[in-house]
Parts: structure tokens; C-alpha cells; sequence
């Protein structure tokens, strides 16, 4: 079992840069694909960004390419967003989740979900 908290939301300005962090318990975090998912008020959650339980493959969705670094470290049972150039529109609850080995794009390819943290840029 894997249990997820999320930290490092706040309100900004559009153009300003948060670090999200998502820690894990369990000593199986290192076997676990860990991706990022956000929800915007009234839309359905949607992918933000996956990392491979190695770290060496990353999937980013368009919309944060370029801006968005996500990381982990395995010793820490951490994973990390690093979240650049912020848009209005990346205003959402910003969501954890891990998946056993495989990376996946789908929030019903995941088995553990954190509580989320907000995240609010305004104009």
C-alpha cells in the first residue's frame, strides 16, 4: 500500500514558479510510476505529467511542456513538480497518484491518489 501527501500550493501571480511535492510512505516507492494530475473547478482531472520508477522516462502533456519539470528521488520517497511561467489557466487542485512499474496517462490506470494540494494563479 502506498499512501500519498501533497505539499507546496499557494496563490501566485501568472509569470511566478511553485515547487509541488508529493510524499510517499512504503518501501516499495521505488517500484511505483509516479505521475501529476490537476483539476480545474468544473472540468474533469487531467494529466499533467508521469515519471518511470527509474526516472529515466517522462511524459509531459502539452500544455505544461517546456514549463513543467516533474522529478523524484527514490531516497526520499519524494516526487517532485516544478512549475514555471504560470498561467491562469494552470489554476486547478493538483493531484499525485502511483501506478505499479507501468507509466500511464489515465486516471484509471492509478491505483493510489493523494488528497491534492491548490493551486491558484492569478492574472
Amino acid at each position: 500500500q502506498v499512501q500519498l501527501v501533497e505539499s507546496g500550493g499557494g496563490l501566485v501571480q501568472a509569470g511566478d514558479s511553485l515547487r509541488l511535492s508529493c510524499a510517499a510512505s512504503g518501501r516499495t516507492f521505488s517500484t511505483y510510476a509516479m505521475a501529476w494530475f490537476r483539476q480545474a473547478p468544473g472540468k474533469e482531472r487531467e494529466f499533467v505529467a508521469v515519471i518511470s520508477w527509474s526516472g529515466g522516462s517522462i511524459v509531459y502533456a502539452d500544455s505544461v511542456k517546456g514549463r513543467f519539470t516533474i522529478s523524484r528521488d527514490n531516497a526520499k520517497n519524494t516526487v517532485f513538480l516544478q512549475m514555471n511561467s504560470l498561467k491562469p489557466e494552470d489554476t486547478a487542485v493538483y493531484f499525485c497518484a502511483a501506478r505499479y512499474r507501468a507509466l500511464g496517462r489515465t486516471e484509471d490506470q492509478y491505483d493510489h491518489w493523494g488528497q491534492g494540494t491548490q493551486v491558484t494563479v492569478s492574472s
